[in-house]
């Protein structure tokens, strides 16, 4: 039988203020933990919806809420 591989990733859902949602966005295990806990989730989703912004021309919304993903 193989063993899993651990994830370097963790998912997070994002709620946004104008109700719309996404679901299963990827945040490096590596900037998660410490005192912080999952906040620095919120600030690299918020870098990733820029650059998505910048190529579609279709900026995102103002995030709500950050929940992390129970595997």
């Amino acid at each position: 039988m193989k063993r899993r591989s651990e994830s370097t990733f963790v998912l997070f859902d994002v709620s946004y203020e104008d109700g719309s949602q996404s679901s299963n966005r990827k945040v490096p295990m590596s900037a998660l933990g410490g005192l912080d806990g999952d906040e620095p989730a919120k600030t690299i989703i918020e870098a990733q919806d820029r650059e998505i912004g910048l190529a579609s021309g279709r900026p995102r919304g103002v995030i709500k809420a950050v929940t992390r993903k129970r595997v």
